[in-house]
């Protein structure tokens, strides 16, 4: 059966504001319709979460939070949020119009595109992603799925930050899902399940892979061990899959896809500047190629007039949004110029029925008003100050009561956060309104220790959303949190955000040649390293008093950052006691000089004399192979 004659949301109204018209798309997550928002009279795309995630709370709850932070993003290559809601427990999603096709159908098209179309492409999405990195947001979702091209070739990013939802969510993820973004998914997030700023870098550079080359860089026959790829092999050079590819590119591509995320860069807009960089200096002046029109699909037209106001739709594409023509903006004559007039006879039934008609819709009218058109919605007046409400209910007639005030997290405190008796009123009515008093404290536990998961669902259940997550060094098992910023004890509201720091394992640091240098050069040197530092005392006969010999461990060593270094420090060669040969034979001084470890020096005075030693030189203590004057006569 036709998936807009038998789906049941189309020609409903959610929330009696988005008048569905027909069905586009179905995903992993949501199903994605064309709509009309009949207050700004604007076309929209409305994306409803499937069933069985909206039975998912934590799911929903993370789907609400995202969609506010999206909301916030403001830039021309970013799909805007415009609003979201929940329609008989389904939560949905209002989203920019987007005229075009995603990435993927012109990819699957086209093939490989040039350098010069694929640098681009990836203009725009570094764009995108790198005012996200700056407004604290990450995608966590990056494919050519969740990118749009236009008909006239702008570029789109789509679902910021919706990938968190389904990721938290208790539901398993189809296999194709499943593998459709393990093909661009950073190690880190398989094996340690982080995000940040650089995993986005990373699915980014496999994006630009697959551009340059028509194919991911890796195959597999499961999500499992596709991940496990990404996670032991480094990604090949594009050129070593498709010919015509720079040696620059190459290096942007390998650099943003590293396993480390150290070795990437620091975020989408680094990369950013340096393909720039690269396309100036190697003029890969190219365009964005355009969707073509056998990537549109015809949708069923039946039953569109229950939809109020809605226009006949002809065509979307299969992309987020897809394209509808707009809506006549004139009038449209339902009679040919050259019809020939009806016969008096039925003119006179056409008059007779026009007034039957008439005295129908006269009565209508009166039932309508004694029932309901003597009532009417008072302003909605959610997020003014204490006196704009007044000022504007009172203004129209109304009377205002304050309730106590409310914890809340999308009004800031003194703004009006709930507004009660507002419908279905008669006019000169009572309103009741309660301000904010900002979202609910919270004091924040230690979290050392913890999983990052865990301390995610932990927070959200506190209304508490993560923002960044900081890899550094820690005793603490790699993978885990070690602190959060604020730290444990302070007080975080509602609707805030807090930074992780989870650990990277210990440091290890190379330890410098310090040999030759002074005790204090050395231990200066190794301070600033991270080490601690121990002196010791050896002898030496071939490094000066008070320089260093070696250390423990050597040099080049590399032990944990904060490691007890030994500085083995010369204190000179040993010294030994000279013998005393005064008046001893010279014979037998020579023999004590020598067995004593010195080199004795026997030197005659006087001619003729009985061979007897006048004095030695030099004497006291002497190190060893030390030469020994021995003057005698």
């Amino acid at each position: 059966m036709d998936a807009t004659l038998s789906d049941p949301l189309v020609g409903r109204s959610l929330e009696g504001r988005y008048a569905i018209e027909a069905f586009i798309a179905h995903g992993g997550m949501a199903s994605v319709y064309v709509a009309t928002d009949t207050r700004l009279e604007r076309r929209v795309a409305v994306k409803v979460m499937h069933a069985h995630l909206s039975d998912d709370q934590e799911t929903v709850a993370r789907f609400e939070r995202e969609a506010r932070s999206a909301a916030r993003l403001s830039h021309p290559d970013v799909v805007a949020v415009y609003d979201q809601g929940v329609d008989h427990g389904r939560p949905f999603l209002v989203m920019e119009f987007v005229p075009g096709a995603n990435l993927r159908h012109i990819i699957r098209d086209r093939g490989r595109l040039t350098a010069a179309e694929a640098v681009a492409v990836m203009d725009h999405v570094l764009a995108a992603l790198a005012a996200a990195h700056a407004a604290g947001l990450v995608h966590r979702d990056v494919k050519p799925e969740n990118v749009l091209v236009t008909t006239d070739g702008r570029v789109k990013v789509a679902d910021f930050g919706l990938a968190r939802a389904v990721a938290g969510s208790t539901v398993t993820t189809t296999g194709s899902v499943l593998m459709g973004t393990a093909a661009y998914l950073a190690p880190e997030q398989f094996e340690h399940g982080t995000a940040d700023e650089r995993s986005d870098v990373y699915s980014a550079g496999v994006l630009f892979f697959e551009l340059l080359t028509g194919s991911t860089p890796y195959t597999a026959d499961s999500a499992y061990a596709l991940l496990s790829r990404h996670a032991s092999e480094d990604i090949p050079s594009p050129s070593t899959r498709a010919s015509g590819i720079a040696p620059q590119i190459d290096a942007l591509v390998t650099w943003a896809a590293s396993r480390d995320p150290q070795e990437r860069p620091e975020d989408a807009g680094e990369f950013h500047a340096e393909l720039i960089d690269v396309r100036n200096r190697l003029n890969l002046h190219g365009s964005v190629p355009t969707p073509p029109i056998e990537l549109t699909t015809r949708v069923p037209t039946a039953d569109r007039t229950a939809v109020i106001g809605a226009q006949p739709v002809d065509e979307v594409t299969r992309a987020v949004g897809g394209v509808v023509p707009p809506p006549p903006t004139g009038p449209v004559s339902r009679v040919q110029p050259d019809a020939p007039r009806p016969p008096v006879h039925r003119r006179i039934g056409v008059i007779v029925a026009v007034a039957v008609l008439i005295v129908v819709i006269v009565a209508a009218v009166l039932g309508w008003w004694l029932a309901a058109g003597r009532y009417t919605n008072a302003p909605k007046v959610l997020g003014f100050t204490k006196a704009q409400a007044i000022a504007k209910l009172h203004g129209d007639g109304y009377h205002v009561r304050f309730g106590a005030p409310v914890y809340s997290t999308a009004y800031k405190t003194g703004l009006v956060a709930a507004e009660s008796g507002a419908s279905h009123v008669k006019h000169g009515a009572t309103i009741t309104l309660q301000l904010s008093q900002g979202g609910r404290p919270h004091q924040l536990s230690d979290y050392q220790g913890y999983s990052v998961d865990d301390v995610t669902a932990d927070l959200a259940a506190l209304n508490i959303d993560v923002g960044k997550v900081k890899n550094v060094y820690s005793d603490v098992k790699k993978g885990l949190v070690v602190a959060t910023v604020p730290g444990a004890g302070q007080t975080v509201r509602e609707g805030s955000k807090v930074t992780l720091e989870v650990s990277r394992g210990q440091q290890h640091v190379r330890v410098p040649d310090v040999t030759g240098k002074t005790q204090d050069e050395a231990t200066q040197i190794l301070s600033d390293k991270g080490f601690t530092v121990t002196p010791v005392q050896h002898y030496s006969s071939s490094v000066d008093s008070g320089n260093v010999i070696r250390t423990r461990p050597g040099a080049g060593h590399k032990p944990v950052k904060g490691t007890t270094i030994t500085l083995i420090v010369s204190q000179g060669p040993r010294l030994y006691d000279v013998p005393d040969v005064t008046g001893e034979d010279i014979t037998q001084a020579v023999k004590d000089i020598r067995n004593a470890g010195f080199n004795p020096n026997p030197v005659q005075t006087l001619p003729g004399g009985p061979g007897q030693v006048l004095q030695e030189s030099p004497t006291g203590q002497q190190p060893h192979g030390t030469t020994i004057e021995l003057d005698y006569f």
